[in-house]
């Protein structure tokens, strides 16, 4: 399917749910849902809980807010991801507020490596995720989840292979820093 015919398809899709069409809704829904899902585990660092929360955020929001869906500005997949790097966002804000109000009773042990050290290390790679510019995050996200090449991404970028490599260098030092920052 070209492009244009997705924007015609989902805009037919937006305009059908808008009156209440279930099956409109779903194939909306259908449509994009793997993508969703996927960006948002991996924007999560891998946490399943708050992956399924923010998911789950992200998609009643998505249903109430539909009439501002414009097919025409991008697909109905990237608008609902757009919705759940906010969720997110203020998911792991919300936590790090709670953190920071939290004091401990005693002297802090040594960290063993648990369960809860590997969840920490999740959080502090989603909080870092989150507070990359979108332009770094997307760059990972092409090479390291979507595993693309240097030379996939440029061509899909319509940019040169040496300046997708400097971008990737630039994110991946923002990602450094970001994640010390929260260690």
């Amino acid at each position: 399917m070209t492009e244009a015919q997705d924007n015609w398809r989902e805009q037919g899709f937006r305009s059908a749910a808008l009156t209440g069409d279930a099956v409109a809704w779903r194939a909306l829904y259908d449509g994009a849902f793997e993508a969703v899902a996927g960006y948002v585990h991996w924007r999560a660092g891998g946490l399943a809980d708050l992956a399924d929360d923010v998911i789950q955020e992200a998609w009643l929001t998505a249903a109430r807010k539909l009439s501002a869906f414009d097919p025409g500005q991008c697909r109905f997949a990237a608008w609902v991801c757009g919705i759940a790097g906010n969720v997110l966002r203020h998911h792991l804000r919300s936590r790090t507020r709670y953190r920071r109000r939290v004091q401990a009773l005693g002297p802090a042990d040594p960290p063993a490596p648990t369960a809860d050290h590997k969840r920490e290390q999740a959080e502090q790679i989603a909080v870092a995720l989150a507070n990359l510019p979108d332009r770094y995050e997307q760059a990972l996200r092409a090479k390291y989840f979507d595993r693309l090449s240097v030379e996939q991404i440029a061509a899909a970028w319509g940019e040169s292979p040496k300046a997708v490599e400097s971008l990737l260098s630039r994110a991946r030092q923002a990602f450094r820093e970001e994640f010390e920052k929260h260690q």
